[in-house]
C-alpha cells in the first residue's frame, strides 16, 4: 500500500510516498480502505519536532480517516463493506495518511451517510476536540453564553456549530474577512479580535473555548463560577492555579478517540446542524503541499487528502 512517512524531523518537504506492509487486523480490529484523511495543525507540530509526540522518526502522520471496512477481525463491531470515520490510536502513532489503517472497533463510529468521506474525514479530530471540550468538559447547556477563539478555524468552526446545537448563544472571534463565513455558521455575534478593546464588546459569558493559548485574556468576560476550557494549554498548571483563584473552572482538554462521541457528531450531521467546511482537498502525494498551505495559518475549515 501507499503510506506518507518520514524519516526525519523538518518542514513539509520531509513528507515522503512509500510503499508499506498492509496492516492486517487482530481481535477487535477492522481494517479500513481509507477514502480521506484530514489534515490537522498538530500534524504539522508533530512533523516538525516542535510538538514530540511520536519521538524520533521514522513515523507517519495523521489520525483523522474516513472509509470502507476492508476486513474484519475476530469480535470487531463493524463487518466488510461498512463505511466508517474516527480517530483512532491518537496520541499514539496511526499512520493515517495511507491506504489502509488497522483500527480497533471501538475507536471508529458509522460514517454520517448525509456526508462524502471528504467531509468525513474532517471531522473527527476536530469535533471530538469541541465536543469534549464544550459538552464534556464544560457541560454547555441550553441558554448559556459562550466565547469560542478562533471561530473560522477546523476546530473552532465546529465548536461554534455544536455550540449551537446545544442551544447556546455564541460569540465569535474571528477576523472581520471571516465574519460572513463564521454567520453563516449561526454564531450570534461575530466579532474582530483585531479590534482594540475587543472584549469590551463581549459582555459576560459561560463558556470559554479556547483554541488559541490566550491563557488569562478572556478572563474578564468569564462570569464568575464559569469554565475555561483550554485546548492549547490542558498542560499549564500555572495557568489552571490562577483561572481556579479567580473563582473559575479550568478545563484542560486533550483529545482522545470516543466513539460514542463520534456516533453524537454523526447524528448532528445527519440532522444538518453540523456541516465540516472544506478549506481545500489534496491528494495523498501532495501531503506536503497539504502542509505547507496549513502553515499559513489562515486556512478557513479544514484541508482533507484524498486517498482512494
Amino acid at each position: 500500500m501507499r503510506a506518507v512517512i518520514q524519516k526525519s524531523l523538518g518542514g513539509p518537504e520531509v513528507l515522503e510516498v512509500v510503499e508499506a506492509e498492509r496492516p492486517v487486523p487482530r481481535g477487535g480490529e477492522v481494517l479500513v480502505r481509507v477514502r480521506a484523511s484530514g489534515v490537522n495543525p498538530v500534524d504539522a507540530g508533530v512533523r516538525s519536532g516542535v510538538f514530540p509526540l511520536l519521538g524520533e522518526p521514522p513515523f507517519g502522520v495523521g489520525w483523522d480517516i474516513s472509509g470502507v471496512v476492508e476486513e474484519a477481525g475476530p469480535g470487531a463491531r463493524f463487518k466488510a463493506g461498512d463505511e466508517v470515520f474516527g480517530m483512532p490510536f491518537f496520541p499514539r502513532a496511526a499512520t493515517g495518511y495511507a491506504e489502509y489503517v488497522a483500527v480497533p472497533g471501538r475507536q471508529v463510529a458509522r460514517k454520517p451517510a448525509s456526508v462524502d468521506h471528504v467531509e468525513a474525514a474532517a471531522l473527527p479530530l476536530a469535533a471530538l476536540t469541541a465536543w469534549q471540550g464544550l459538552v464534556d468538559a464544560a457541560r454547555l447547556a441550553e441558554g448559556q453564553r459562550v466565547l469560542v477563539h478562533r471561530a473560522a478555524g477546523g476546530v473552532g468552526h465546529l465548536a461554534v456549530q455544536i455550540a449551537k446545537a446545544r442551544g447556546a448563544h455564541v460569540i465569535a472571534l474571528a477576523s472581520e474577512s471571516k465574519h460572513g463565513f463564521v454567520r453563516s455558521l449561526g454564531a450570534d455575534e461575530v466579532i474582530d479580535y483585531r479590534t482594540e478593546g475587543f472584549l469590551n464588546d463581549v459582555g459576560e459569558v459561560d463558556v470559554v473555548f479556547d483554541s488559541s493559548s490566550q491563557g488569562t485574556a478572556s478572563l474578564e468576560v468569564l462570569r464568575e463560577g464559569g469554565v475555561l476550557v483550554s485546548i492549547m494549554e490542558h498542560w499549564n498548571t500555572a495557568l489552571a492555579a490562577e483561572i481556579e483563584a479567580a473563582g473559575r473552572r479550568f478545563a484542560g482538554v486533550s483529545v482522545e478517540p470516543d466513539y460514542a462521541s463520534l456516533e453524537a457528531i454523526a447524528r448532528l450531521v445527519d440532522e444538518g446542524r453540523i456541516r465540516p467546511h472544506i478549506a481545500r482537498t489534496f491528494p495523498l502525494e501532495e501531503a506536503a503541499a497539504a502542509h505547507e498551505l496549513m502553515a499559513g495559518g489562515h486556512t478557513q475549515g479544514k484541508i482533507v487528502l484524498t486517498v482512494a
